[in-house]
């Protein structure tokens, strides 16, 4: 480590068949996977890596750019590579994200990007099985942060008669919230899935326009079968994973 930029020593095989930059990456691969690098740690960037170590200045990209492949590093302009925030596993659970962070040990913060009252679609109609169209209802826009770094941003639709304060929603997760009300929350419907980046989503995901992004659609009921939140959320993928478990039958 020099000052504050990590500059790992590696002894180089140059006669191994293990490609060169493969040798760079793994051991800074196993020194973040164990810890001994934290997030935010800076690596030395890939022209004092290749004079250092004597190899190519492709060599060291590539040995760097495996690490980004692989969730472990970023790359930002003007900011250098560092240690990427650790990937965040969510259980498969009725929770909400905010009690989910803060149960890992993580710091979670909220930014509240809409708050708008209005009437129900004829499409939103079908989808939270309400009465008839222009229901009155809630549609919150929310972006969460884990120890500052943005993870998803999250829509949610709530029957107005339900919803929390704008004021709740900043401090805490909409499920405490809504529990807090003596609204029910007693099982859910879900499905997960993937697709890119619209540009409003990375300049908010800080993630290139494209990336790839964990998908979440979730109607969440009460005890007597009511929607009582409808939920279209998307996280980054190189950050959060859904954790589940299955039996066999």
């Amino acid at each position: 480590m020099s000052g504050d930029v990590y500059a790992p020593e590696i002894n180089l095989d140059r006669n191994s068949p293990i490609p060169l930059y493969f040798q760079i990456a793994e051991p800074i691969a196993a020194a973040i996977n164990s810890h001994e690098l934290p997030s935010g740690t800076r690596i030395e960037d890939e022209l004092s890596m290749a004079k250092r170590l004597k190899v190519s200045r492709p060599t060291a990209r590539q040995a760097l750019q495996r690490l980004v492949d692989q969730g472990l590093v970023v790359r930002q302009r003007g900011v250098g590579t560092r240690v990427a925030p650790a990937l965040i596993h969510r259980p498969m659970e009725l929770t909400s994200l905010h009690s989910d962070l803060t149960r890992g040990g993580h710091q979670a913060t909220t930014q509240l990007l809409d708050y708008v009252e209005r009437e129900a679609t004829d499409e939103e109609v079908e989808t939270m099985g309400l009465a008839a169209a222009g229901t009155p209802i809630t549609e919150i826009r929310r972006l969460r942060l884990a120890d500052e770094h943005p993870i998803a941003v999250m829509r949610n639709l709530i029957p107005r008669e339900l919803a929390p304060s704008a004021e709740e929603l900043e401090t805490g997760g909409l499920y405490e919230a809504l529990r807090n009300r003596h609204v029910q929350l007693f099982s859910a419907r879900q499905s997960i899935g993937a697709r890119n980046a619209s540009l409003e989503e990375a300049r908010l995901l800080e993630v290139k326009r494209g990336a790839a992004l964990l998908t979440m659609r979730r109607a969440t009921t009460n005890e007597a079968g009511q929607i009582v939140e409808f939920g279209d959320h998307v996280y980054r993928a190189d950050r959060y994973t859904f954790d589940s478990t299955v039996f066999t039958s």
